[in-house]
């Protein structure tokens, strides 16, 4: 539990990481994921106050970020915007990823057929797959009850069979 501000940022930068793969987790592209980190971490240090200590510091940092991508999310809409899936070409030219082992394939497959879950699905995948929380921390980060995120990730975890089964 932080005693001040200077302590409350060490711990922040210890979930950088964590951050990071969640935000890759609801936003796809790399760009996207940094922006959105990059904004949940300003969010959180100029409200503190908010966070109450004692807490799971990484479950509050989740639900900043799960708030500020629906956020970004909504103005991209107003905007008229569309959201486009990750390119196909992201990993062109990357020698590991074309002579690398089967499992840096099979990773590519993964988070390709992740980035076409839908935002609900994507959000309980990262969390409780990915970040390990529990069902209610991770009901308690997306706002929902544990039955939400119980039958959303059953759900997830049928498409993304689905979607892995498509590909040799």
């Amino acid at each position: 539990m932080p005693e001040n501000l200077a302590e409350l940022r060490q711990q922040i930068a210890a979930l950088l990481p964590r951050l990071r793969r969640f935000g890759r987790t609801l936003a796809h592209a790399r760009e996207d994921a940094d922006d959105l980190v990059q904004a949940a971490i300003e969010k959180a240090l100029t409200r503190s106050d908010q966070w109450t200590p004692g807490t799971r510091l990484d479950s509050w940092m989740f639900r900043i970020m799960q708030n500020a991508w629906i956020d970004e999310l909504r103005a991209r809409e107003r905007r008229g915007q569309t959201f486009l899936p990750e390119e196909d070409g992201e990993h062109v030219g990357d020698g590991a990823a074309v002579s690398g082992s089967g499992s840096q394939l099979d990773a590519i497959l993964v988070r390709k057929a992740v980035a076409r879950l839908s935002e609900e699905h994507r959000a309980v995948v990262g969390l409780v797959l990915v970040e390990g929380q529990s069902y209610q921390e991770a009901a308690e980060v997306l706002g929902v009850p544990v039955g939400t995120v119980t039958s959303r990730l059953a759900r997830a975890r049928e498409a993304l069979q689905e979607l892995l089964g498509e590909w040799p």
